[in-house]
């Protein structure tokens, strides 16, 4: 067996992982940093989600490091792409001019835009990174510590020890958790539990967030690039979601549910004719390449990332199963994504009354996979730490704080974040739950295990609930969940103190504070906050 030494190991090299590895760095510290596909990057590159963002994010709102990674993102395409004049002066370059997002891109640009950003401290030997690799057995170091982890290769099976004075988990799952034996939760938790008023009487484990297999798409129009018929194409064309209240009809069609209202709704799909616009439709909705504004003829057609409600998979949780039972789970969201498109190219109804779209092309070397789908599930809900805080739905919603422009104002703050309280369909029966949030503050006491002294949460398994998830599993979130982890970690190394300790000095918390603000963090949102930059409560999916 390998084996490596580090100050912090970090498994899972996707958006907080990555950002994590880079606070670590940057203070001096060593990091070594896992991932089990061989991309980093998680939700902007191996499950090609663009960044979900608020309607502030131009000006406010993320972390100095994330700011940079988003203008990394758009001086990447003005340097290597025809983009006509009038689009590369745009400060607000949008390459997609997908709607739900004010930046819209290809998931390799994102990799090679982090790349990028971690390749000095590569160079340096601050980081290390190993790529696919999956954490099997976490290192114990005595009854409230962690040792490291043991990780093995993917490809080769070689396995690998890797030692370290702090450990960070940032998997999409919060897969360490019960490696480490550290307190969590999975799925919704009982109204007496977390005094919740929307939360359920009973609690209820499984039931967790769907999950997707997201896609590219082009339209050739004239060429035939139907997909072979998939095998469980029979079984998904006639799947209708059993939840309450009901789905108005099979999941593959244009029928649906406003996620907000719960009325019928019917999407609007049309290549050719979908006009740039709020809700304009779903070509429009998450394209991460509009051909119009590069060169004429460059690109062959728009490029579009399909995550949709039609392939949300809601047959069942990935975290209270067997290893089997997992990979039986992807296996079959992948075969419901397939079934998306083969109905899309064959009998999805057009709006000129006739079926399918046969030049609708799957664009796999955009993801870097065989298959045309992206290379890992977009993973809504993790496990998540029974932390020293726990961020509750009355701390966040804006219907139990009437007339308050902000949501629980955390005298902790590591950070600032905004998005609706979102959850999809579920793995236990529960259609959306949508509802509007106030701007909020990440609490260090989130990111701190109960017992635990040297792990901590550094993606979407932090202290929320099943509901509070909702709105911190997003992109600019999840990066500053991760930074602050991995400054939190540096902070402790070199204090040689624990993070129950800064969590319970007030002293130590400001001192802590005043390093993060030193490094580019906000810790609060304006006490004037209005929504002239655009509404952040309009934002899609």
């Amino acid at each position: 067996m390998n084996q490596l030494t580090c100050d912090v190991a970090i498994a899972g090299a996707g958006v907080g992982g990555i950002a994590a590895a880079l606070a670590v760095a940057r203070a001096g510290h060593r990091a070594i940093l896992t991932e089990e596909t061989d991309w980093i990057g998680g939700q902007f590159t191996s499950q090609a989600v663009p960044p979900d963002e608020h309607g502030w994010i131009e000006r406010f709102g993320c972390t100095a490091t994330y700011r940079e990674f988003r203008q990394r993102v758009r001086t990447y395409y003005r340097a290597h792409y025809p983009l006509l004049p009038e689009h590369r002066e745009n400060p607000r370059l949008n390459p997609g001019n997908g709607w739900v997002s004010p930046l819209c891109h290809e998931p390799r640009v994102a990799l090679a835009v982090l790349e990028s950003m971690l390749a000095p401290h590569v160079a340096a030997g601050r980081i290390q990174i190993l790529r696919q690799n999956r954490v099997i057995e976490v290192l114990a170091a005595g009854t409230d510590r962690v040792g490291g982890f043991i990780t093995r290769d993917l490809q080769q099976g070689v396995e690998t020890a890797i030692h370290s004075r702090f450990v960070l988990d940032a998997t999409e799952n919060g897969d360490l958790l019960p490696l480490a034996g550290i307190e969590h939760v999975t799925g919704a938790e009982a109204r007496a539990d977390t005094g919740e008023p929307s939360a359920p009487e009973l609690a209820a484990p499984d039931n967790v967030q769907a999950f997707s297999v997201c896609f590219v798409l082009e339209e050739l129009a004239g060429e035939n690039h139907v997909i072979p018929r998939p095998a469980r194409y029979d079984y998904w064309r006639n799947y209708v979601p059993q939840l309450t209240p009901p789905w108005p009809g099979p999941l593959l069609g244009w029928a649906g549910l406003n996620p907000r209202t719960m009325q019928q709704m019917r999407y609007n799909f049309d290549p050719h004719r979908e006009k740039p616009g709020l809700f304009s439709g779903l070509w429009a909705f998450r394209r991460i390449i509009d051909r119009a504004q590069f060169e004429p003829g460059f690109f062959r057609s728009d490029v579009c990332l399909v995550n949709w409600p039609m392939i949300d998979y809601m047959e069942g949780a990935i975290h209270t199963c067997t290893e089997e039972q997992r990979l039986a789970r992807i296996a079959d969201a992948r075969q419901l994504s397939l079934s998306m498109v083969h109905w899309l190219q064959t009998e999805a109804p057009r709006p000129d009354g006739g079926t399918g779209w046969p030049g609708l092309r799957l664009r796999g070397d955009l993801l870097g996979t065989a298959d045309g789908l992206a290379k890992a599930p977009y993973i809504r809900e993790s496990r998540r730490i029974r932390a020293l805080r726990t961020i509750r739905e009355q701390d966040v919603s804006a219907k139990f704080r009437p007339g308050d422009l902000l949501a629980e104002r955390y005298d902790d703050s590591v950070g600032i974040g905004y998005y609706r309280i979102d959850l999809h369909p579920s793995s236990g029966g529960d259609n959306y739950i949508d509802v509007p949030s106030l701007p909020f503050r990440i609490p260090l006491g989130a990111l701190i295990p109960v017992r635990a002294t040297n792990f901590l949460p550094a993606a979407k398994n932090i202290g929320t609930t099943h509901l509070t998830n909702g709105c911190y599993r997003l992109h600019p979130v999840e990066w500053n969940i991760g930074e602050a982890a991995g400054e939190l970690a540096a902070f402790c190394l070199e204090r040689n103190t624990r993070p129950h300790d800064v969590a319970a000095n007030r002293p130590t918390v400001a001192a802590f504070q005043e390093r993060l603000t030193r490094g580019g963090f906000e810790l609060a949102w304006p006490e004037n906050l209005t929504l002239d930059d655009g509404d952040p409560h309009a934002h899609a999916r």
